[in-house]
């Protein structure tokens, strides 16, 4: 980037792309992960990640990618130091430890929202199974293997709070380290990245001093189905019985709502 008008030209391409749906679904997932830390479910779905990363790629975070996301996770978390040690060494098998499959279902809720649950399971006998009972029980149905995965893009997603940093400044950063695209979402900027560029633009973030409330690599939904009343109310239900599952470590939905909607069903 050489000059302003540049600068402005990627800005404003980026907040073109942004009305895609993924700022309001990155605030959306904020508000649940919220929730969800609450009733403790982050750290063993963290720890699951944690040790399946190490098993597939080794144990060193400089030499694997996914391992080194986990464990970015886990501390923004507040996980024990302990406890990620030892999750790496199960996946390493210097710990004796459960071993996960990683499995994928797609289903639609209530409304036509398209669902994309991401599991580790030790038992797909057992995991199937539940999952198809929580939509069947809560107004929706499972769908045939891509069904709706081509609704979703798979994306770096890191999330910056605007306190304390020059929103300009954030996305001049981001969009020279390789950014697709940044949105300023309230008290929050959101980057959008490429796979193979998520991990060298939240390490030019780091290096220039911006610290980051989310960095992930997360499947973003290309258009959003607007729900509201108890249509949205069912849709949060079923997303809060599938997080639930012990097995289930992500669910993406391509729903949106009024944050207002979102609040009150929260309270």
């Amino acid at each position: 980037l050489n000059d302003d008008s540049q600068y402005s030209s990627i800005s404003s391409a980026g907040k073109e792309v942004g009305m895609s749906g993924h700022s309001k679904w990155s605030t959306i997932k904020r508000k649940k992960e919220k929730i969800d830390s609450a009733r403790g479910k982050i750290f063993t779905k963290l720890i699951k990640e944690i040790t399946v990363a190490a098993r597939q790629g080794g144990g060193e975070l400089e030499s694997n990618p996914r391992l080194r996301t986990a464990v970015t996770s886990a501390k923004s978390d507040n996980m024990p130091q302990d406890n990620i040690d030892r999750a790496i060494k199960r996946g390493t098998g210097e710990l004796e430890g459960v071993t996960y499959d990683e499995v994928t279902y797609e289903g639609y809720g209530p409304g036509g929202v398209a669902m994309l649950i991401e599991a580790l399971t030790d038992n797909k006998n057992r995991t199937l199974p539940e999952v198809r009972h929580a939509f069947s029980k809560n107004g929706g149905n499972m769908g045939d293997t891509g069904s709706v995965a081509w609704m979703f893009d798979q994306k770096g997603l890191i999330i910056v709070a605007k306190e304390n940093q020059d929103p300009d400044e954030v996305m001049m950063i981001a969009l020279e380290a390789g950014a697709e695209d940044v949105d300023d979402d309230g008290d929050t900027i959101d980057i959008i990245t490429s796979p193979t560029d998520y991990d060298s633009v939240r390490s030019q973030l780091e290096e220039s001093g911006v610290s980051t409330l989310r960095a992930e690599i997360s499947r973003i939904p290309q258009n959003t189905v607007l729900v509201e009343g108890q249509t949205a109310e069912q849709v949060l239900r079923l997303m809060e019985v599938l997080e639930d599952n012990d097995d289930v470590q992500n669910v993406y939905a391509n729903f949106d709502m009024d944050e207002k909607v979102m609040e009150s069903l929260e309270a």
